[in-house]
């Protein structure tokens, strides 16, 4: 079987951090031999693994500017140097700004595929000096492909995996969902909105999504947000615009799967993706979702058949679509609902390892 290094950069958790867990941990139980090189302080990471059999090779010390640390590069071309490779992932623009570096110093280079997760265009520079090392660049949805073609990369080089999520997690688990509101302060039969993503209100638009939220005549609904810093910058904003405590900023959760179970619609606000997981997660526990035409939603979404579709940075839109879900009947949420979850069954983690297997045996 194969031996992999994946490179991956900083601490805490993300969408990126979420798949290079997962695929790791997937890729282990079908027998690839997993090594990653990580942040030496990366405990989360390393805990999360240790059942799965794989091997960590710290490498970057964390400081503001650690990828201006020499120290940094150098630890991570010894261990591909010693390692025997048969394929190196770079999950990050960050792993790669470290692998474009390291490779030219390398005399016997494994294959190196390079991860594009998000539909922002890359400058010409780093096309030139940074892509162009990859044997193969994996794009998480067509829609970023399409515009790693535009930006000059050979079609050839290219392939579309899409990224996956734990389906033995996110399912329906109704029965949580009156305790949990319990717990969070919310009545039974209020219609609860949720969103999942860090606060980043330039890239995942959170801050329009309180906007349109706040323009609906609907005392009963209640707008959760769960990732770093919505308990803080989320919070603030809200109350602002006078929301009370119809706002929640929970910050950063481990129980997304149960906070989904709560709430009754799932709502993405997104300037960019590039296939926004929480997105499917919504979708495969059977959530009514309102998404932003942005990569990757529009792959997953079809408009009114398991989901809807508004425009990216229209707070208008999102404030109509958010009424027309909550007004809907309940049978027609429960359809939607229906469709959403079979939708979802396509981006499952274990088709994207066996997407990656695939990738390993061409590349072989």
């Amino acid at each position: 079987m194969y031996r992999i290094l994946s490179v991956v950069d900083g601490t805490g958790w993300g969408g990126t951090k979420f798949q290079v867990y997962h695929l790791a941990r997937v890729l282990s139980k079908l027998g690839v031999e997993v090594q990653m090189a990580l942040n030496v302080n990366y405990k989360d990471m390393m805990e999360k693994l240790k059942p799965y059999g794989v091997i960590f090779k710290p490498f970057e010390e964390w400081y503001r500017h650690r990828r201006y640390n020499p120290a940094n590069y150098y630890r991570l071309w010894k261990i591909i140097k010693e390692g025997d490779y048969d394929f190196v992932i770079a999950n990050s623009p960050h792993t790669l700004d470290y692998l474009s570096v390291v490779y030219r110093f390398l005399r016997k280079r494994p294959k190196l595929i390079i991860v594009k997760r998000t539909g922002r265009r890359s400058n010409p520079i780093s096309i030139k000096l940074k892509y162009s090392i990859g044997d193969v660049i994996v794009c998480v949805s067509q829609s970023v492909k399409e515009v790693m073609e535009e930006s000059g990369i050979p079609s050839h080089k290219l392939r579309v995996i899409y990224s996956g999520i734990d389906m033995e997690k996110f399912k329906p688990m109704r029965e949580v969902r009156n305790k949990l509101r319990r717990e969070l302060g919310i009545p039974e039969n209020a219609f609860v909105f949720i969103n999942v993503a860090n606060w980043n209100p330039p890239v995942k638009a959170q801050d329009l999504l309180i906007q349109a939220f706040a323009r609906l005549e609907c005392k009963d609904c209640f707008l959760v947000m769960a990732g770093y810093d919505t308990d803080k910058e989320g919070k603030k904003l809200a109350q602002s615009l006078g929301l009370g405590d119809r706002f929640l900023g929970l910050g950063f959760r481990e129980d997304i799967n149960l906070l989904l179970n709560m709430a009754d619609s799932y709502v993405l606000s997104s300037y960019l993706e590039g296939l926004p997981n929480a997105l499917v997660q919504a979708m495969a526990v059977g959530l009514v979702c309102i998404a932003t035409d942005t990569f990757g939603a529009t792959e997953v979404i079809q408009e009114g058949y398991n989901g809807f579709l508004v425009s990216r940075g229209s707070v208008d839109q999102l404030a109509k679509a958010m009424e027309k879900v909550y007004r809907m009947e309940e049978r027609e949420r429960e359809e939607v609902g229906r469709r959403a979850i079979t939708s979802a069954q396509r981006f499952s983690v274990e088709n994207t390892a066996k997407g990656y297997l695939e990738l390993f045996r061409e590349l072989s």
